[in-house]
C-alpha cells in the first residue's frame, strides 16, 4: 500500500500551533508563563528539558511558526564552533529587523567551549536561545547560560495524552492515516499508550509501522489494529489487563502482598509481569516507598532509603535499566524484617484527634523566641541535652498516651529495649522525687 509520504508520521503530525500541543498543561495551560510569551512573541532565552518524545522540539517548532523573528536551527550533535559563530555573526547584522531565535537541539552535547561561544551572543541579545535537552541543565549546561534563561521541565505524556495523539493521527486525512479505513482496538490503543512510557514519537512510530505492515481485512476492507499487531510493532509481549483494569490492580496487589509476606520470588515474578505489561515503573516505585514505611518501618529503617533510591533511579535513569534497581529494592524489602507499628501509631493518633480528643500544647512546650539554643526556654521546659544521655523525665502531652509500641523484630527490638530502659529510669526518677 502506498502512503504517499516518506516523512515519518511523528514529524508529519507535529503540532503547528500552540493549541495543537498535547500535554504540558503545567507550562502551557491558560495563563501560564510559556503560553503568554509565545502568544505575545516576547520570548526570552529558554531551555526545555525532559525525556525523549515529550515535546521539546515540538515547542521549538511552534515558536518558529508563531514568531516574526528569524528562526535558525542547529544540533548539538553535528554543529561545531565555526557554524555557531557564523549563525550568530549573521544575526548581528539583522538586529535592525525582527531579530533571530537560535534553537539548539540536544544542547547538552555541546562541550563547555562550544557553550561558551554562545554566551556573548546570548548576553548582548544578538540571539534569543532556545535549548532542548534530555539531561538536567543544572548539570550539563553551563551555569552562565542557565542563569540567563528560563528553564522549563517537560513531563512524560500521560497515556490519555498519547491516546489523543494516536486518535488524531488515525483521523487526519492530510498528515495521518485518516484516508485509510481502520479499526483501532481500544485495548491495543491503551497498551500502546502505556508501553511507550510517555514518548509520543515512540507511539506514533509504532502506529506507522502498524499501518504500513497490516493489510486490510478481506472481509470488510478495514485495517484492524489489534493488540497482537501493536505488540509485534513495539516488540513487547502483551500481558493483558482486562477492560475494567482489574488485572492492573490485582497484579500490584499480589506484588505488594508478596513483599509484605516476605516472598522475594513471588514478588519478583509480579514485578516482572508488570514491567513486561508496560506498567509505569514510577507507580511501582511509589508503592514500594509506601510499603517500606507501612510494612517494614523501624524494623529495618534502611528499607525506606532503599525504596526512595529506587524511585530516584526510575525518575533519573528510567527503563530499561531501572528494572534492575526495582528488583534490588523489591528483594531487599521482601527479605527485610517486618513491622507496621509506626503506621499503626499514626493511624491511632489521627483517629483520636478526629474523634475530638484534641489536646492543647502544654505551656512549657510552647514556642519562644530564642537567641541561642538552650537560652530563654519556656517556663518549666527542661532542656534534655543538659542531662546525661540527653534525656530527662518530663511530660510532652497533657494526657499521656502510648501510640508507638515497637515490635521485637529487627532494629525495632533495639528501640523497644531503649524505650523500656527510659521508662524504667523515668519511673525511678519519679519515685525519687
Amino acid at each position: 500500500m502506498d502512503y504517499g509520504d516518506t516523512e515519518p508520521l511523528a514529524a508529519r503530525m507535529r503540532p503547528r500551533t500552540i493549541d495543537e500541543v498535547v500535554g504540558q498543561e503545567h507550562i502551557l495551560g491558560a495563563g501560564k508563563l510559556l503560553r503568554r510569551v509565545i502568544e505575545a512573541d516576547r520570548l526570552t532565552n529558554v531551555i526545555f528539558f525532559g525525556p525523549p518524545g515529550c515535546g521539546k522540539t515540538t515547542l521549538a517548532e511552534v515558536i518558529a511558526k508563531a514568531t516574526k523573528r528569524n528562526f535558525v536551527r542547529c544540533s548539538g550533535v553535528v554543529s561545531n564552533v565555526a557554524e555557531i559563530r557564523k549563525v550568530c555573526d549573521r544575526a548581528r547584522t539583522e538586529l535592525g529587523g525582527p531579530g533571530t531565535i537560535l534553537f539548539v537541539d540536544e544542547i547538552h552535547r555541546f562541550n563547555k567551549a562550544q557553550q561558551d561561544v554562545l554566551l556573548p551572543y546570548v548576553e548582548d541579545g544578538t540571539v534569543v536561545l532556545i535549548g532542548a535537552t534530555t539531561h538536567n541543565p543544572s548539570m550539563f549546561v553551563n551555569t552562565p547560560l542557565t542563569s540567563r534563561s528560563l528553564v522549563f521541565e517537560l513531563k512524560p505524556l500521560s497515556p490519555e495524552s498519547v491516546i489523543q495523539l494516536l486518535d488524531r493521527a488515525c483521523a487526519d486525512k492530510e498528515r495521518g492515516y485518516g484516508a485509510y479505513p481502520s479499526v483501532f482496538d481500544p485495548d491495543a490503543k491503551r497498551f500502546l499508550a502505556e508501553i511507550c512510557d510517555g514518548d509520543a514519537r515512540h507511539a506514533l512510530t509504532a502506529l506507522e509501522i502498524a499501518f504500513r505492515s497490516t493489510p486490510p481485512s478481506r472481509e470488510d476492507q478495514l485495517i484492524h489494529l489489534t493488540p497482537e499487531v501493536i505488540a509485534e510493532c513495539v516488540q513487547k509481549k502483551l500481558v493483558q489487563y482486562d477492560k475494567k483494569e482489574d488485572g492492573h490492580y490485582d497484579t500490584i496487589s499480589a506484588f505488594i502482598k508478596s513483599v509484605r509476606g516476605s516472598d522475594p520470588d513471588a514478588a519478583v515474578y509480579w514485578l516482572a509481569k508488570m514491567l513486561v505489561a508496560g506498567e509505569d515503573p514510577r507507580f511501582i516505585a511509589r508503592r514500594l516507598v509506601i510499603l517500606a514505611s507501612e510494612d517494614i518501618g523501624n524494623a529495618d529503617p534502611r528499607g525506606l532509603s532503599v525504596a526512595v533510591n529506587a524511585l530516584q533511579v526510575v525518575e533519573f535513569i528510567g527503563m530499561p535499566e531501572a528494572r534492575i534497581s526495582l528488583a534490588q529494592a523489591t528483594t531487599y524489602l521482601a527479605t527485610a524484617p517486618k513491622s507496621n507499628r509506626a503506621y499503626m501509631a499514626v493511624e491511632q493518633a489521627m483517629a483520636d484527634i478526629q474523634s475530638g480528643a484534641v489536646q492543647p500544647v502544654p505551656e512549657h512546650l510552647k514556642n519562644v523566641h530564642v537567641k541561642a539554643v538552650g537560652k530563654e526556654k519556656a517556663d518549666g521546659y527542661i532542656y534534655p541535652h543538659d542531662f546525661q544521655g540527653a534525656w530527662v523525665q518530663q511530660n510532652y502531652m497533657r494526657i499521656p498516651k502510648r501510640y508507638y509500641v515497637p515490635s521485637d523484630r529487627g532494629y525495632e527490638s533495639t528501640i523497644a529495649q531503649r524505650m523500656a530502659m527510659l521508662a524504667k529510669h523515668g519511673a525511678g526518677s519519679a519515685s525519687d522525687r
